[in-house]
């Protein structure tokens, strides 16, 4: 979590544009996002007793009520501060959420570690997708515009988040970024958070589902490591399945341990190399914004009828 990560307080720079984060600076408009970051800690009162449990020669430092530890911060203060933080953010992520329902847009949150073949994966979706809606792409990482360009140069609009030392997106970010993105009525927004496998599982961005990646060149046994990642995503991509006969990795234990923290996780096996599974995975995310617009659609005709029984 963030009381423990390492963010920290300062700016991010959107597409170069520069957002000093103070707390007297507002927009008035119909998405405001104030530049208020609640990642700032003030330790004023020596911690409580750490929330260390020794079990033989393993130490464990987050079972605790805050399920972390930090230096000089006790359990109830990480917990205020946790409150704090994700309280806002999701204030952020339900104004997403809704200005993303109201144009029918599909938004995923695609996550991982670094090097799982994010980039990649995502740049071969959106060549095989052929402009089957409209697209666009947000793209985070803590420096460089790389990534950013590599999506540009399919023909797709993609904003560029750098959040200098923060190592995750939030919703304050992602609200920043739709306000520069052009019309995507009835599309799909990708999300492509920072390399991660640890923050980004407790931020709602407004997305309709995450996505966890796991490449097989990461070792089966991430979705017991990183469980709180795997227990938040709907779908894990299993990338880079290609390089299978060049590895000892057991794909069935894999599944097996992320249905162990996530027993209702889908599983996809892909390969943006030579296109195993991306018909799947194309149709999975058709499959999805389908039924994410239809059930918009009888929350609309439910409110119409309301109104009319009022009349």
């Amino acid at each position: 979590m963030c009381t423990v990560c390492g963010c920290a307080p300062g700016e991010t720079r959107i597409e170069g544009h520069h957002h000093p984060h103070s707390d007297d600076h507002h927009h008035d408009h119909a998405h405001p996002h104030d530049h208020t970051h609640s990642h700032s800690l003030l330790l004023q009162k020596p911690a409580a007793a750490s929330p260390l449990v020794v079990e033989g020669l393993n130490l464990h430092f987050g079972k605790g009520p805050a399920r972390a530890h930090a230096p000089g911060l006790s359990q109830s203060r990480m917990l205020r501060i946790e409150q704090d933080i994700l309280g806002k953010n999701d204030r952020y992520a339900a104004e997403n959420r809704a200005r993303l329902e109201a144009q029918s847009v599909f938004a995923l949150n695609l996550v991982s570690s670094p090097g799982s073949g994010k980039t990649t994966l995502l740049t071969r979706s959106i060549e095989q997708l052929d402009r089957r809606w409209s697209l666009a792409v947000i793209e985070g990482d803590q420096q460089t515009d790389h990534d950013a360009e590599r999506i540009r140069a399919t023909g797709v609009e993609a904003i560029q988040i750098n959040t200098g030392k923060g190592c995750h997106l939030d919703a304050h970010m992602v609200g920043q970024a739709l306000e520069r993105l052009k019309s995507l009525e009835g599309g799909v927004l990708f999300i492509e958070n920072v390399g991660n496998l640890v923050c980004p599982a407790a931020f709602d961005l407004g997305e309709a589902h995450k996505v966890a990646i796991l490449s097989v060149t990461e070792g089966e046994d991430k979705p017991l490591k990183y469980p709180d990642m795997f227990h938040a995503a709907d779908l894990m991509l299993l990338n880079k399945v290609d390089l299978l006969p060049h590895l000892d990795f057991d794909v069935d234990a894999c599944i097996a341990y992320a249905r162990r923290v996530n027993p209702t996780v889908e599983v996809i096996q892909v390969s943006a190399r030579t296109g195993e599974g991306m018909a799947d995975w194309l149709a999975w995310i058709e499959r999805r914004r389908a039924a994410r617009i239809r059930i918009r659609i009888e929350a609309l005709h439910a409110q119409a009828k309301a109104l009319e029984s009022l009349l």
